[in-house]
């Protein structure tokens, strides 16, 4: 039962091709977050109408 409980996975074969992406892609989600009002203009513009 205590093996069970302390098994954590780092004897994986292929730990640092599931760590890799896993890292990344957190990365990547910091990113859009952070910049995220200048990603939502750029995927859909808003028009503005300004008058003078």
């Amino acid at each position: 039962m205590i093996d069970t409980f302390l098994h954590t996975g780092s004897a994986h074969p292929d730990l640092l091709w599931i760590l890799v992406p896993a890292f990344l892609s957190f990365v990547a989600g910091l990113g859009v977050m952070t910049y995220a009002d200048r990603v939502r203009d750029w995927i859909s513009p808003t028009e503005s109408t300004a008058t003078e």
